[in-house]
């Protein structure tokens, strides 16, 4: 294999290909309905994870909301018989948001 040398020629700099993303993003609306998703006690994902560990969903809307804690909560349809869902969801609110403080 021979080294470069300087009759070398390295095609043009790429250019860029999908100029929409670099708009600036969305500004984000106020989404004061949340879910926050935690384990329960004694769950063994919570040697792994740890104690503290839990998520939070938020939303614009509490209609929103709920129809996402019923698609989230619901038992999935290839899941096995005997299998139950450990995750503890519960309905939080920004109430500074939500309320206009």
């Amino acid at each position: 294999m021979q080294p470069a040398g300087p009759d070398l020629k390295l095609p043009a700099p790429m250019g860029i290909s999908q100029p929409q993303n670099l708009k600036a993003p969305v500004v984000e609306k106020q989404r004061p309905y949340g879910i926050r998703i935690s384990l329960p006690p004694g769950d063994p994902f919570r040697k792994i994870l740890g104690p503290e560990w839990h998520r939070i969903h938020w939303f614009a809307s509490p209609d929103a909301r709920d129809s996402a804690l019923a698609e989230m909560s619901r038992r999935h349809p290839y899941s096995r018989a005997g299998d139950r869902p450990s995750l503890v969801f519960d309905k939080i609110e920004n109430l500074a948001e939500s309320r206009g403080l």
